[in-house]
């Protein structure tokens, strides 16, 4: 039997065998990037919730979804944040190459590699949830009522939530995210400490989540619902993913338009400094 040395030394001579498998096509690595940090994001995130609604309440409670949420994007910026900057949000990407932080011609793939991640843990989950998902409905996938499914991949407004009140309520968490996003990585101002920017960020998304998510699920990232929602219509929600209740779905995305870099806006002018 080989002792612990010689099957070391073997090791190291298989290693220095093994071909080296490189992708030098800087947009390729930064897109799958993108989408792999996206996907391990949203696999803890809608993970969270579904083992929350299908369990009834015996395996967590609303706080579950926020730290799955939050400790979700901060295993993403781990995962991705030195290739693509692990932005994991359109509404990120475009403040970014509002700012001069990213290309324009960036802007396409980051948002179809998000949309791409957000899509692919939207159906892991509905496979690893398959069974509980059909237990919990009896079979009947729905939108709303009190069985409703659809809540565990896209975001939905409470009942009482306005069209107006929505619209104020998604602008304003996203504008908080930015502002706070902004500030963690200005190096001129207080940053985060170098190595502890996947916490910080993980935690300003648990913030966000524990004090402006109960009108309609702090849907602050466009492509963390378009997505899902998309894959819900198709694996037998069906078009009501689109159209209940009404015209409130169409908040998540239009909401990551320029108004919503108001007060990143303004942060940026007075506070954080122009990139170098």
């Amino acid at each position: 039997m080989k002792d612990v040395g010689q099957l070391v030394e073997l090791g190291g001579s298989q290693r220095k065998k093994r071909p080296k498998v490189w992708l030098r096509n800087e947009s390729v690595r930064v897109g799958l990037a993108e989408t792999l940090c996206t996907y391990v994001m949203m696999v803890f995130g809608l993970g969270s919730v579904a083992q929350v609604v299908t369990g009834q309440g015996e395996f967590g409670q609303y706080l579950s979804i926020n730290l799955g949420f939050g400790l979700g994007v901060a295993m993403g910026v781990h995962v991705g944040g030195k290739v693509s900057g692990a932005h994991m949000n359109a509404a990120v990407s475009f403040t970014m190459c509002t700012f001069g932080r990213l290309g324009w011609k960036m802007l396409p793939l980051y948002i179809f590699a998000q949309l791409l991640g957000s899509f692919l843990a939207a159906g892991t989950i509905y496979a690893v949830y398959y069974e509980a998902i059909y237990d919990y409905c009896g079979g009947n996938l729905t939108v709303t009522g009190a069985t409703a499914t659809a809540g565990i991949f896209a975001t939905y407004p409470a009942p009482y939530l306005s069209l107006m009140a929505g619209f104020i309520d998604q602008v304003f968490g996203t504008a908080m995210l930015l502002l706070c996003l902004m500030a963690l990585s200005d190096q001129k101002n207080k940053p985060a400490a170098a190595g502890s920017e996947p916490v910080a960020v993980g935690l300003l998304v648990l913030l966000i989540g524990i004090s402006l998510g109960s009108n309609s699920g702090y849907a602050i990232n466009p492509t963390r619902d378009i997505a899902p929602r998309i894959f819900t219509a198709i694996a037998g929600w069906g078009t009501d993913v689109f159209s209940s209740p009404g015209l409130q779905l169409l908040l998540p995305p239009s909401c990551s338009r320029p108004q919503r870099l108001l007060p990143s806006c303004n942060g940026t002018l007075f506070l954080f400094s122009p990139p170098s």
